[in-house]
């Protein structure tokens, strides 16, 4: 095994993977990420960059095609509809989160994924078995890249393309050495900056349309014969040489066909970048616990991952209702005035509330040893507390909501799904659970179709 590649190898596992070869653990996971993207997807709805991306579609795509775009219910070519419902996905900050890689995989997997099974005519197994591989690999190369990556990369515009290319290749139909053709020009493709979060820039939304787009270009290329680089991941000009300091090429197989990635995904709970979501969960718990509101509290201390410093340090003083995602003040500002960090609490409070103003200047992160040494794999949330009495309080939660320790329900999922399509009226709640039942079922369809009427 040592002569062959990682790079062949994650090739061999997507060129032949099947259904049958899925645990049913594994199929109803599938289904239930696949709602829950839906619902981020449809929640886009209206958003300044969404409307970019599906004028750029309606001016550079075609006027119709097999392929649907969630949020305005038109139709186009496979790249133009991966595009927009790709960069809506990442837009409300709830699309799904796999601890161990720091990567959104729903967000440029399913795009892909469900635009080639409508372009093709895919059946609903064919559908969750793309969707399977395409998890598989981008979480397990989010893995490889490691922390030193997430540092200056957004592992989901980078991991994600080849995520993408992976799950469109599998849907293809393409042969081993069709497949690492498209890892090779996926992985040449992938890119992805945090700088954005400085300028409160758009940015995120690209990263995940390029990514979705991408690794469908990758994969629909290599089907014609396009080669691409054989070793791009662990090469020694490949994505590991420029893009990280600690590579493990042993991620890359980690329990390949046994372990299976896709399972570990955790759901955003918190309609916020998941770097705040553990402190979140601590102060809810701490709020609850001593029965008292945010006027009497002084101060708090969010003892946090590096990663959460690198990502939300940046962000002081929000100006962006996306931005104030990213800002741990906000968060837990909008969580101790108003008892939560939801969709509506974003739009009519994260920037306007001097309430929340004032709690977000009242906290501070604080690296934390045992925090830091248990990321990525788990993320701890402690804060502590100062009164304004003086005294001084803590709260600690091992396993945020969401993990698949402590999961939500289908019951929840659903529920969160019809909150985020009402949120800009992008679908009715009648509209929501007809699709609900049909991803429910959706290993017995015999063609994908499309999951929001026109």
């Amino acid at each position: 095994m040592s002569d062959v590649s990682q790079t062949r190898l994650l090739s061999e596992f997507v060129a032949n993977l099947s259904y049958a070869d899925l645990p049913a653990p594994v199929v109803a996971r599938a289904k239930e990420l696949f709602l829950d993207w839906l619902g981020s997807a449809v929640a886009g709805k209206g958003a300044r960059p969404v409307r970019a991306f599906e004028r750029f579609a309606e001016a550079m795509g075609p006027g119709a095609g097999p392929c649907e775009i969630l949020t305005n219910r038109r139709t186009s070519s496979p790249l133009f509809a991966a595009l927009v419902n790709a960069a809506a996905s990442h837009v409300v900050e709830q699309d799904d989160v796999h601890n161990g890689s720091v990567f959104h995989p729903g967000a440029v997997v399913f795009p892909a994924a469900l635009a080639a099974a409508q372009a093709e005519g895919r059946s609903g197994r064919e559908l969750l078995v793309a969707a399977v591989a395409g998890y598989e690999v981008g979480i397990r190369v989010g893995e490889f890249l490691g922390r030193s990556h997430y540092t200056v990369f957004h592992t989901t515009g980078t991991a994600g393309t080849l995520a993408a290319a992976a799950a469109v290749a599998r849907s293809l139909g393409l042969d081993p050495d069709a497949t690492q053709h498209a890892l090779g020009s996926a992985g040449t493709q992938a890119a992805g900056l945090w700088e954005f979060l400085r300028d409160a820039a758009d940015s995120k939304q690209l990263h995940t349309a390029k990514a979705a787009g991408d690794g469908l270009l990758a994969a629909w290329t290599a089907r014609d014969g396009l080669t691409g680089a054989r070793r791009i991941l662990e090469g020694p000009q490949g994505m590991a040489a420029g893009m990280s300091r600690d590579a493990d090429p042993a991620r890359l197989v980690d329990g390949l066909g046994t372990r299976w990635a896709i399972a570990e995904t955790s759901f955003k709970w918190h309609a916020s970048c998941r770097h705040g979501h553990p402190a979140a969960d601590a102060l809810q718990q701490l709020l609850s616990r001593e029965g008292f509101g945010h006027d009497r509290i002084a101060s708090v201390k969010a003892l946090v991952h590096q990663g959460a410093i690198d990502v939300l340090g940046p962000v002081t003083h929000p100006v962006t209702v996306h931005q104030a995602k990213f800002s741990m003040g906000t968060v837990l500002g909008l969580v101790a005035v108003h008892g939560k960090a939801g969709l509506e609490e974003f739009e009519r409070s994260a920037l306007s509330d001097p309430a929340v103003a004032a709690f977000r200047d009242r906290v501070e992160m604080v690296l934390d040893p045992e925090v830091d040494a248990a990321y990525p794999r788990r993320w701890i949330g402690k804060v502590e507390v100062r009164t304004v009495d003086g005294r001084t309080l803590t709260s600690r939660v091992d396993v945020p909501k969401g993990d698949p320790e402590n999961p939500l329900s289908r019951a929840e999922l659903e529920q969160k799904a019809l909150r985020l399509a009402s949120f800009r009226d992008a679908a009715t709640e009648a509209e929501m659970r007809a699709a609900f039942g049909r991803i429910w079922e959706l290993e017995a369809a015999p063609s994908v179709g499309r999951f929001l009427a026109t």
